[in-house]
């Protein structure tokens, strides 16, 4: 759990999760530390070799000299190489950690949240921004670091060579980095914009993706088309905003740094003419010049990697600040064994900013039994099935799992004991054996074997080239309607839960397979209590009750043998009225 300090400051997250590598970083430490102070000796190793060439020393002394700086540079680039591979190894275990949490913060997050975001949204802000954070913290570590331990270093030396020389490339160095401090604040604002844009964008490109047949099927193109594009002149707009304004701030910098250059040179020619220092002392403060020139740069060139990592983080920091409305208890009420009754109490429902789906709703359905629920589209059915799953809390009122609150039962309780079939079928780019147990690799194949074995598809499994291990395309690509259907119902076999609830579970079938899929479904609600939503009266041959909704409100509940039988039951006047 991430306290909430520091997900109300995005740095302060980041560097808590660097804190957790502290011991890793220890090498790259060292690394840093070495590849600053050898360049740092190289420049005097080269002023020493001009003044001995000027004044005429033995050849063999000045290839020594030549040999000793060769071979600071290459361990220089040594130990450069060594401090960007630990570094960046961090920085993936710290935002693959970091990604972790967000993705699992993003799965526990209420529906109604998930209404507000599309995917692509969601998926820009896992991914998205981590790339950003982690790009940011391996050229941090490398780069941001040596430059300014680099810049130290300098500065100390030129100060060694001449106090005024060195106050004035420290007084540079100040105007230089108070131009970045200034422009940085205007710049970032533009590099949220940026990232909210892009996050938009992508949203957009996969709610098109998703809908792609159905935009083909009815002439669609131009017009999503249209929008997409709208979409990226949108981030084209912003990203040039932030890109013309970050490449001030660089321009701003190199200008400062090269007029300090310039008078820092012409300082060391008049201290030259007056016999102060040598020749060689002056190529020192040339190249000691261009090192400071050269880790500024490359702060300044790190600007537009802050501003956005700066941008990532606040939207990471703001996505683990999000909190569900449904709070589970810390002390949980435990569920009976075996089958559960289920009871609305006065429940009333509206989601968010809308007028009430359901209006003080009673029903009871016992341990055990299985009830009907049907009405036309929008009478508040799935809605319904919502709150017995706890996906939404009721706005008044309560739902009793076996006498007790749902508010009052334990997230992982409820999961167990509660299962649900939709018509919309989500199977997973993963094997079979995966899509039953929900990627629970303790689960014995035996138990895998057996539940597809009680939905009928014994012979199908048999049929498939690699058994459990048969990879299943995303969405069910090369599976029927009714398979897929069925592989669902496993999944609820294998759970053995005592509360089933199927939303028009058989809506999209043909009639042999609604068959089929009816006989499953049998077998699955046999001893348990259960909730069938459906439009097709057929399908609920089978149920105990009927409960008929109209408006978010039950305007009929009984026996479904009484309710077929009753003259004046609405439910049997359905049925008179030929509704399949």
């Amino acid at each position: 759990m991430i306290p909430a300090r520091l997900r109300r400051s995005p740095w302060l997250l980041v560097a808590a999760q660097l804190g957790a590598e502290r011991w890793r970083l220890l090498p790259a430490g060292a690394a840093l530390l070495l590849g600053t102070a050898l360049p740092l000796a190289g420049p005097q190793l080269v002023a020493r070799f001009v003044d001995e060439a000027v004044a005429r020393a033995p050849l063999e002394a000045l290839l020594a000299l030549g040999a000793a700086y060769l071979a600071v540079a290459l361990a220089g680039q040594v130990a450069a190489v060594a401090a960007a591979y630990t570094a960046g190894g961090a920085a993936w275990r710290v935002t693959n950690r970091l990604r972790e949490r967000v993705a699992a913060h993003a799965i526990g997050l209420d529906m109604a949240y998930h209404g507000r975001h599309t995917p692509g949204e969601m998926i820009e802000r896992v991914d998205g921004d981590l790339l950003g954070l982690t790009q940011f913290i391996s050229s941090f570590v490398v780069q941001g670091l040596s430059s300014l331990m680099l810049l130290a270093g300098t500065l100390v030396l030129v100060w060694r060579v001449d106090p005024r020389l060195g106050g004035a490339l420290s007084v540079v160095v100040a105007a230089g980095a108070v131009t970045l401090a200034v422009a940085q604040r205007r710049v970032v604002p533009h590099a949220v914009v940026y990232r909210e844009e892009t996050a938009q964008m992508y949203g957009a490109v996969e709610e098109r993706l998703a809908g792609a047949e159905e935009i083909r099927a009815n002439g669609a193109g131009r017009h999503v088309v249209a929008r997409f594009l709208e979409a990226a002149r949108r981030v084209t707009r912003a990203e040039t905003r932030w890109q013309v304004r970050g490449g001030a701030v660089l321009a701003g910098a190199n200008l400062v740094f090269a007029l300090g250059t310039a008078a820092l040179l012409a300082a060391g020619i008049l201290l030259r003419q007056a016999g102060a220092i040598t020749v060689g002392t002056i190529v020192l403060l040339f190249q000691y010049a261009q090192m400071v020139r050269a880790p500024v740069e490359q702060i300044v060139g790190q600007a537009k990697q802050l501003h956005e990592a700066g941008a990532s983080a606040a939207r990471v920091a703001g996505m683990l600040g999000e909190r569900p409305e449904i709070v589970w208890p810390r002390s949980p009420v435990p569920l009976p064994a075996g089958p559960v009754s289920l009871r609305f109490e006065d429940v009333t429902f509206a989601y968010a900013g809308d007028p009430p789906v359901l209006r003080r709703v009673r029903l009871e359905l016992a341990a055990g039994r299985s009830l009907g629920i049907v009405g036309r589209t929008g009478s508040g059915k799935t809605t319904l099935a919502r709150l017995a799953l706890r996906l939404y809390d009721p706005t008044e009122g309560a739902v009793r799992l076996a006498g007790v609150d749902l508010r009052d039962v334990g997230r992982d309780d409820l999961t167990r004991r509660v299962r649900m079939v939709s018509q919309d079928v989500h199977l997973f780019a993963a094997s079979l054996r995966d899509n039953v147990t929900l990627f629970d690799g303790e689960v014995p194949d035996e138990a895998v074997e057996g539940a597809l074995a009680s939905v009928g598809l014994r012979r199908w499994r048999d049929a498939l080239p690699d058994g459990l291990d048969t990879p299943l395309g995303a969405g069910g690509t090369g599976l029927s309607a009714g398979e897929a259907q069925l592989v669902a119902l496993a999944r609820v076999f294998l759970a053995d839960p005592a509360l089933v609830v199927l939303d028009e579970a058989s809506s999209r079938l043909d009639p042999a397979t609604e068959e089929a899929v009816r006989a499953a479904t049998e077998r699955l609600l046999a001893g348990r209590t259960a909730i069938v939503i459906a439009h097709r009266l057929a399908t609920l041959g089978g149920v105990d009750d009927v409960a008929v909704m109209e408006a978010g409100r039950v305007v009929e509940h009984g026996p479904r043998a009484e309710l077929t039988d009753g003259r004046a039951s609405r439910f049997a006047g359905l049925l008179a009225a030929g509704v399949p």
